[in-house]
């Protein structure tokens, strides 16, 4: 099967990107295993902290070069990263509601690489991505934060995230 996402690998450096974007391919379970390994050693809480901030960071980042790109903007961005997220083995993600100019989304993740993994509710390392995401949307300077209100580790077919002005 061809893949929905064109990958290139650099001849001479081996360096993998999409979109012009650098990307490191790795094993689940290689990631996985170094995610729980630094979740022990700074205990949940610590790392649910840092990985919000870096993965806010990151989300914006990736939707300002993703807009640039492909010449994308509003909430088709928002809606291009969850596409992509879904191509890339985190899961399966789906607009529920967005209110940009709010700073408001709900968001269904199916298959979340963290609770089909660990069995529990897990899946905190996403919190980041939706409102730095939203934060490029909407423009207007207004700080976010989400909140997972469903795990599927927890017995439901699925997790629910909502973003909210923090």
């Amino acid at each position: 099967m061809k893949p929905e996402v064109p990958i290139e690998v650099d001849a001479s450096s081996g360096e993998w990107s999409v979109d012009g974007m650098p990307m490191i391919l790795v094993p689940r379970h290689f990631f996985l295993n170094n995610h729980l390994a630094i979740e022990s050693a700074l205990g949940r809480e610590r790392y649910a902290e840092l990985l919000f901030h870096a993965g806010h960071k990151s989300a914006y980042v990736w939707c300002e070069k993703e807009a640039k790109t492909h010449a994308i903007e509003g909430i088709a961005v928002f809606h291009h990263y969850m596409k992509r997220l879904s191509q890339r083995g985190w899961g399966q993600f789906r607009v529920e509601s967005l209110d940009a100019p709010a700073g408001r989304a709900r968001v269904r993740v199916r298959h979340s690489v963290f609770a089909t993994e660990k069995g529990e509710k897990a899946c905190y390392m996403f919190r980041g991505w939706f409102p730095g995401a939203l934060e490029f949307v909407a423009q207007s300077g207004r700080k976010l934060t989400s909140t997972e209100v469903q795990c599927a580790a927890e017995g439901h077919d699925h997790c629910v995230f909502e973003v909210s002005p923090a």
